[in-house]
């Protein structure tokens, strides 16, 4: 009798690309393209960004933005003799050179004599600074281009710190109980009760503001969220069967812990740690524009708020697009966790 063996079938090429693209079919539209557009831009921000995000012109301060044409930003009387006024009067000979260097001209289009009114120029827009420049002639565009890199490495690399000392916290208070679980479930009331950015504040204040320490600080006062969660994942899950078994088989506390508990909770805490990314992109935000987070002159959201705040009346340019950069950022992330939670939960997939 001859024996069949069948053989699994192979996927082709084109199989899995068809797989790839209903997967990503499936992604939420609009939250994908702007994190796609976050990514891309923080990865080529030095090719992306037309100008050095730190390097001013001060013949350029305060440029507005492309679509802003050219403003009367004051006028003065031009008299005879020397100006008594300097805030309203101005010489003849200071208004020539004025309107020689092109930043003055006569209202009405008339002749320069005294009596005759002159009116500043406020340079308008310029292609070469699409979104204005700030104060110190930089340009905004550059800066909001690179200020995506420390939002993003801010948030990625504090979650993977407050995510791995949570979840460690959390598997030992849930499989462990006892004594354990209620000392590491005190700790972790105590530091929730602590307000966030009141600590991060004062930490950030006696420690020297950098990257590197707002990474540290926000790491380690954001774990009791993923501690709590894993916790209470934890004990439902080691009263499961699989789990007496595992302990019937002689595996360690370790072993199965990491075996059989960690890989079931592993999608709660992907729908925590992007649930927390925005909130993470806030915190550094607000940390930047009280003057703890990321130095000047680099580049980051919160510190250009900051700098633009005192100019909303004036030049609003240099606070506005790195305030909907921010805005944009946290909305799409939210969204793309409250997608992610209604897939990878199951109460909520029935529903």
């Amino acid at each position: 009798m001859a024996v069949v063996v069948l053989e699994p079938p192979q996927r082709r090429p084109a199989d899995w690309i068809g797989l790839a693209f209903r997967g990503l079919r499936q992604l939420p539209l609009l939250p994908s393209i702007i994190l796609a557009i976050l990514l891309i831009t923080a990865i080529f921000a030095d090719i992306i960004a037309p100008h050095p995000p730190t390097r001013g012109d001060l013949q350029q301060s305060l440029r507005p933005p492309v679509w802003i044409g050219e403003s009367v930003s004051e006028t003065r009387t031009v008299v005879a003799g020397r100006a008594a006024d300097f805030l309203t009067q101005i010489s003849v000979a200071e208004a020539q050179k004025e309107i020689e260097d092109g930043d003055a001209r006569v209202a009405g289009g008339g002749e320069l004599a005294p009596g005759a009114e002159l009116e500043f120029l406020r340079q308008g827009g310029s292609w070469e600074y699409i979104l204005g420049a700030d104060l110190q002639g930089r340009d905004v565009l550059s800066r909001v281009i690179h200020g995506t890199r420390p939002s993003l490495i801010v948030s990625i690399i504090a979650i993977l710190v407050a995510g791995s000392i949570g979840t460690t916290i959390g598997l030992i208070a849930g499989f462990r109980g006892g004594l354990a679980d209620a000392i590491l479930m005190r700790l972790t009331d105590i530091v929730l009760s602590i307000p966030l950015i009141l600590i991060a504040v004062v930490i950030a204040a006696i420690t020297e503001p950098s990257l590197q320490n707002i990474i540290i600080i926000i790491g380690l006062l954001l774990w009791p969220r993923f501690a709590r969660q894993v916790r209470g994942e934890t004990l439902a899950l080691k009263s499961q069967d699989f789990v007496a078994r595992a302990v019937v088989a002689g595996s360690s506390g370790l072993r199965i812990s990491l075996k059989h508990v960690l890989p079931n909770i592993v999608p709660s805490l992907l729908v925590i740690s992007t649930l927390q990314v925005g909130y993470v992109i806030l915190l550094e935000g607000s940390l930047s524009f009280l003057g703890v987070g990321v130095p000047p002159p680099q580049p980051a959201w919160g510190l250009m708020i900051a700098e633009g705040r005192g100019l909303l009346q004036t030049a609003w340019w240099t606070a506005l697009f790195p305030g909907i950069a921010m805005a944009l950022t946290v909305l799409a992330v939210n969204l793309f966790g409250d997608w992610l939670r209604d897939k990878l939960d199951p109460r909520l997939r029935q529903i």
